[in-house]
């Protein structure tokens, strides 16, 4: 073996060291385990632990921190906030346990990842004292009804905020950093996306939304789940050149329009709508036939047209997944 080679699988051993994965180890508390105080990430997913081991706050050079799927309530992990060596951390998941409320951070100065989904937090109060380093941020299945304090979050690029009872998208305005938004299975009705241009993708999967009009200024997006709500008709989509994926299944949509310019266009989920004649399709869809792969148009009135298959196959020359079919070339 050359010398390189063992430099480099002794520096991977090296890396090694500086983590601990204790995941499903169904353990109740660390009395038993060994942990080194120079660890850099320590997981604990999916144990039964309900306290934090007192050695974990003198981990000086821990960078990543998982608690997921555990028995923390608000007492055990407000406990962070009171070890200093700590405070260097970038990522900590608290993701599905018994949290209420957003922990005390404001000291942990380095946080880039902050992950307290699953949980059953009321609000994002508290918030407001988490550092404008935060890059993404993972609220899912809360509780929580109001996007707020979340302002000065500048650098943030990721927030998931699915599974809540927002019914308002606002406090968004400087987010201008944000490149993934996330609001599936809300209460949401209108859509305001405040200026934020640079989004790359948006799900508002799951609400109650009636029109897609407000995504016409989001220049960048290249991915738009918007299924499961009462849209009635596609617009809004010419100016959205840089979009794969586009995302309108089971909704009230009873024409295929508006996806002429959309050259670079991949995934096409349309199906579960009113759609009732393929008339024109070949038209429709010749600005994409180029990158079109993936098309779904099952359970549509203009699925019993009996040439459906041959047409879209005829129209679409790169598809490979047509419905729950494969396409065979």
């Amino acid at each position: 073996m050359a010398n390189g080679e063992e430099e480099e699988e002794e520096e991977e051993g090296d890396e090694d060291e500086y983590m601990l994965d204790l995941t499903s180890a169904q353990l109740h508390d660390l009395a038993d385990v060994d942990l080194p105080p120079f660890l850099k990430e320590l997981d604990l997913t999916a144990n039964r632990l309900s306290l934090l081991d007192d050695r974990i706050s003198h981990m000086s050079q821990l960078q990543k921190l998982s608690i997921q799927q555990n028995l923390f309530g608000d007492d055990a992990v407000n406990v962070l906030a009171q070890w200093p060596a700590l405070f260097g951390m970038q990522e900590l998941v608290l993701r599905d346990n018994k949290l209420s409320k957003i922990p005390p951070l404001k000291d942990f100065v380095n946080l880039k990842v902050l992950d307290i989904s699953f949980n059953e937090v009321l609000s994002l109060e508290g918030m407001s004292i988490v550092t404008s380093r935060l890059q993404e941020l993972y609220v899912q299945k809360n509780e929580v009804a109001k996007i707020e304090e979340l302002e000065h979050l500048q650098n943030l690029r990721v927030l998931e905020l699915g599974s809540n009872k927002i019914r308002v998208m606002e406090g968004l305005e400087r987010l201008t950093a944000l490149r993934e938004l996330w609001l599936g299975r809300n209460r949401i009705r209108n859509v305001d996306l405040c200026g934020l241009t640079g989004l790359v993708r948006i799900s508002i999967q799951s609400n109650r939304l009636t029109s897609m009009r407000a995504f016409e200024e989001c220049v960048n997006l290249e991915e738009l789940y918007l299924s499961h709500n009462s849209i009635s008709q596609m617009e809004g989509l010419s100016p959205l050149h840089k979009l794969r994926v586009l995302d309108l299944a089971s909704n009230k949509i009873t024409e295929i329009c508006d996806i002429e310019n959309l050259t670079r266009l991949e995934d096409l989920w349309l199906n579960d709508n009113s759609i009732a004649t393929l008339d024109g399709i070949e038209k429709l869809l010749e600005g994409c036939m180029g990158c079109l792969t993936t098309i779904y148009l099952e359970r549509n009135p203009c699925e019993l047209d009996p040439n459906y298959m041959r047409r879209l196959r005829a129209a679409l020359p790169k598809l490979q997944q047509l419905d729950s079919h494969l396409v065979l070339h």
